[in-house]
């Protein structure tokens, strides 16, 4: 798969489009996404994808956004296991948002990237203050076509359900809509080395913006050694010692592992054991992550 970044250059080729934030590539991305692409190759177009960085209601209210399900590193493999051929990731900021709708058509869809068929829902929106519509894009000289939503027993796919399932602990509803196991992604990074005072030592992963979910959880972790790893980890923003102002995912492993300062991990929540809290004193703190352990391990016994 092809990633560009910023601004879009005059393109030479026909593709066939779509167009969205995809936060989680859930199940009702994947039916945009596998259209496009059957639609490409009985076309003979390139598959394309354009999104955004950073998401236009953050650059509009970042204090009021939704919290993001993917980081933008995770969303592109997803797109790249899906079988897009391109994706363009564009600069939302202050010029790209105020794209008159005719110079968004032309500018980016057509120059761009070449557009030979559009796919996007009923409801999609374009261009300065949201002005374009879908009426906007017919008869622009190449074929637009309606998403219908994708639905799942009875309710509607989307990221504000898959977030509305994880903060409730529901990683069983999570993972239906999303149509793959809920993770965090990151790099492991020094911290306090509080964990370790304690007993029970962990990999930090720094979480740039705050994620979906809070408290404490049963997880897997994928990346050390080429195997999964059993393990229990924090998010939040440990109130009893060393607050710190952004979330902070935290995972000890149940069957300890070697130096992992540096590596990219990827952690799978599996159950969700309680809430943060603050503690008084690190002796009932320490307490508290013991029987978090215990849980942890009877989860394993039961579920393997």
């Amino acid at each position: 798969m092809v990633v560009t970044h910023g601004a879009l250059q005059a393109s030479g080729g026909r593709s066939a489009l779509t167009i969205g934030n995809f936060d989680g590539v859930h199940r009702g991305h994947r039916a945009l996404i596998d259209r496009v692409i059957a639609k490409a190759r009985e076309l003979r177009l390139t598959s394309c994808v354009l999104t955004f960085e950073p998401h236009p209601r953050e650059f509009f209210a970042a204090g009021e956004a939704p919290a993001r399900l993917t980081r933008l590193r995770d969303k592109l493999e997803l797109l790249d296991q899906a079988g897009v051929e391109r994706v363009h990731v564009a600069r939302f900021d202050a010029r790209f948002a105020a794209l008159s709708t005719a110079r968004f058509i032309e500018d980016v869809l057509k120059k761009g990237f070449g557009v030979r068929w559009l796919l996007v829902g009923r409801d999609f929106r374009f261009g300065a203050r949201r002005a374009g519509d879908f009426s906007a894009l017919q008869g622009q000289g190449f074929d637009l076509e309606a998403m219908e939503d994708v639905r799942l027993e009875g309710g509607r796919v989307s990221s504000s359900a898959i977030r509305a399932a994880l903060a409730a602990g529901d990683f069983a509803l999570a993972e239906k809509l999303l149509g793959h196991p809920y993770t965090i992604s990151g790099r492991v990074a020094h911290g306090a080395k509080l964990g370790r005072d304690l007993g029970f030592p962990t990999a930090n992963l720094v979480l740039r913006r705050p994620p979906p979910l809070s408290g404490i959880y049963v997880v897997e972790v994928d990346g050390i050694d080429g195997g999964a790893k059993r393990g229990v980890a924090s998010v939040g923003r440990r109130p009893t010692v060393n607050p710190v102002p952004v979330p902070l995912l935290e995972v000890h492993l149940l069957d300890g592992a070697r130096d992992l300062y540096g590596e990219h991990l990827r952690v799978r929540f599996l159950k969700k054991l309680r809430e943060e809290e603050k503690y008084d004193g690190l002796e009932p703190l320490r307490a508290a992550i013991a029987d978090d352990v215990t849980r942890a391990r009877e989860h394993f016994d039961r579920h393997g």
